[in-house]
């Protein structure tokens, strides 16, 4: 039998149903075990073993990203965790059984640097998406050397491709190259700032949907 010391994804040991937790070295770590319950005992655990799913399914898709934007978040647990923490909690709706991610309440970077000032994107040319924002590096903590750290989640692909060393908060654009293959599809776009030393992360801001050409 699991313990849970500190919620579901934090300080559990042992097994809880279909999850697993653990400790390496001072940090803790959860995992699914591939197996299905052929009779759940409750709605309940059905839907929040639901919810789990959904909030994994996108969290391993943005996984590079989230590693960054919350690294700083990541005590005593992996960022990759703490994104999961904080999704499964603030940015899960719908009606069982179709739980889906709140794109727009889904943080994927989570810090104190100041964010972007009316990101905006474009996605007009074939290949490519182009973010842009105004410089406001001289409002709040913000630097000019702030780089860009952009998202283009692929919900249909379950994929998604992110730059975290873009351009400098100053220049106000960054044009991400997209697969091809992501053509016609519907893609939710994302973005925050990280200092140049690496050392601050803003919040991530929700840029909408769009259709990939």
């Amino acid at each position: 039998m699991g313990k849970i010391a500190q919620g579901i994804l934090g300080g559990l040991s042992g097994k809880v149903g279909n999850i697993i937790g653990g400790s390496w070295k001072g940090i803790d770590y959860i995992r699914i075990k591939p197996s299905s319950v052929a009779n759940p005992r409750t709605v309940g655990q059905v839907n929040q073993r639901t919810k789990f799913t959904v909030t994994l399914e996108f969290i391993q898709a943005v996984k590079p990203f989230v590693q960054k934007g919350y690294k700083f978040l990541a005590v005593k647990k992996t960022a990759f965790n703490a994104a999961m923490s904080y999704v499964l909690n603030n940015a899960i709706t719908g009606v069982e059984p179709d739980f889906e991610v709140d794109y727009a309440t889904a943080l994927v970077s989570r810090g104190g640097l100041s964010a972007a000032l009316n990101p905006s994107t474009d996605l007009a040319t074939a290949g490519e998406v182009t973010f842009n924002w105004d410089d406001n590096s001289a409002e709040g903590n913000a630097n000019a050397t702030d780089k860009a750290m952009l998202l283009v989640y692929n919900p249909s692909k379950k994929e998604s491709i992110s730059l975290t060393d873009g351009a400098d908060r100053t220049v106000g654009t960054q044009i991400v190259a997209i697969p091809t293959t992501y053509a016609g599809d519907t893609v939710e776009l994302f973005m925050a700032f990280i200092t140049a030393d690496g050392s601050q992360v803003s919040n991530s801001t929700y840029l909408g949907s769009g259709i990939a050409n």
